[in-house]
């Protein structure tokens, strides 16, 4: 004779929602409801008063239950809040999150999907796995900033970095590192990188000199002293008296721009194009102008202030048709230079180098000339006769 023994009561496992792993345990299911709820109460240290299962159903009779399934308990009639959403089965995907006492609505699947190694995910992953505090409405608490969590969740939804003006790019970058979302901090980092003023060595560019004089008091001084324009286009702009002391001109295209008293001593203008500049008063002590252009620019300031490019660097520039009286070019360098039809009435050019310039046309009355190199130059046409006194070699 065979002897059959059957279980008189099933096993269930019963669970505090929205904290499967701390609060939850097996019970057997005999007697009725009541006795259920109090087993559950003594196991989980809670007043049990309901009993839902997995689809967040409430149960109100003993025989609903089948062994082995999973039942959750609660102190109240029912739910409220993304407590629901921690359960195995839930319909809704939808959660919010409390960061830093400012809440987001979104799904797990966006915390998830993105960025599938991120600490977002594995925080939300395999439901309430890692036993998420909650607020009283449900929310998800995290302790971080709102305003740099913002474009990590617009991230995550649509791919896309979008950061609103006022926002710390530097900010956002550190939640990033936080949240572990390797893709979006490569991102920022570049994005930070490029709002990042140039170093020390990279010349300024037109659009980042020009925000600088917008910025500046038109009373204040503007002291360019020493930095790097190099083939920067700087044309047409009002440059008057900035200090462009031992600056980096070279290659800038500073046609028609005014420079009038701006102090450009020692400054490097080899290969710049001053075209039809106003150099009014224009300090260029020891300047290095060479093979630049300053055709139709006007030195002449009717005020008496006088240009001073004394001892400069002007070999091979071509100045014709510039306006130059008075202007003191003592001991300059002015070899193969083109000064075709200049005015240089009254100008200073007394131990100046002249070899192989091109005078032609120019008005010379009343320059001095004493001690210059005037060797292979070319004096054709003078508007006025030059005098022996003017020049001693």
């Amino acid at each position: 004779m065979t002897l059959t023994w059957t279980r008189l009561f099933r096993i269930v496992s019963i669970y505090i929602p929205g904290n499967l792993h701390f609060g939850s345990d097996v019970v057997a299911v005999y007697g009725t409801l009541s006795d259920l709820l109090s087993a559950a109460s003594n196991k989980l240290g809670i007043r049990a008063s309901s009993l839902f299962n997995g689809k967040g159903g409430l149960i109100d009779d003993i025989s609903l239950i089948r062994d082995d399934d999973v039942l959750y308990v609660s102190e109240g009639d029912s739910f409220v809040g993304e407590s629901y959403n921690c359960w195995p089965g839930a319909p809704s995907d939808w959660l919010t999150l409390n960061i830093g006492g400012r809440l987001f609505t979104t799904t797990r699947s966006t915390l998830v999907s993105k960025e599938p190694e991120s600490m977002l995910a594995h925080m939300f992953r395999d439901k309430c796995v890692w036993g998420n505090r909650q607020d009283e409405h449900g929310a998800y608490l995290i302790d971080r900033s709102p305003e740099y969590f913002e474009p990590i969740l617009n991230y995550l939804r649509h791919g896309q970095l979008i950061i609103n003006e006022g926002v710390n790019i530097r900010g956002v970058l550190e939640e990033a590192r936080f949240f572990g979302i390797e893709q979006l901090g490569d991102q920022l980092e570049a994005a930070l990188k490029n709002t990042q003023p140039p170093n020390d060595h990279s010349p300024i560019s037109r659009k980042e000199f020009v925000r600088f004089l917008l910025a500046t008091p038109t009373k204040s001084e503007l002291r360019c002293q020493g930095l790097n324009f190099s083939g920067a286009d700087l044309s047409r702009l009002d440059l008057r008296y900035i200090n462009f002391k031992m600056a980096n001109l070279s290659r800038c295209n500073l046609t028609q721009a005014n420079l009038c008293c701006s102090n450009l001593e020692r400054a490097d203008l080899s290969g710049a194009n001053l075209d039809s500049g106003n150099l009014q008063g224009v300090k260029m002590l020891c300047s290095n102008a060479e093979g630049a252009s300053l055709r139709g620019c006007n030195f002449e300031d009717p005020s008496g202030l006088k240009a001073n490019l004394e001892g400069a660097n002007l070999k091979g520039v071509d100045m014709e048709g510039s306006q130059m009286t008075g202007i003191n070019l003592r001991v300059a360098t002015l070899k193969n230079a083109k000064l075709k039809n200049c005015n240089l009435r009254g100008a200073t050019l007394a131990g100046t180098d002249l070899e192989n310039c091109d005078l032609s046309g120019c008005d010379l009355q009343e320059a001095n000339l004493r001690g210059s190199n005037v060797k292979g130059a070319i004096f054709e046409e003078m508007l006025t006769p030059l005098h022996m006194s003017q020049s001693v070699r």
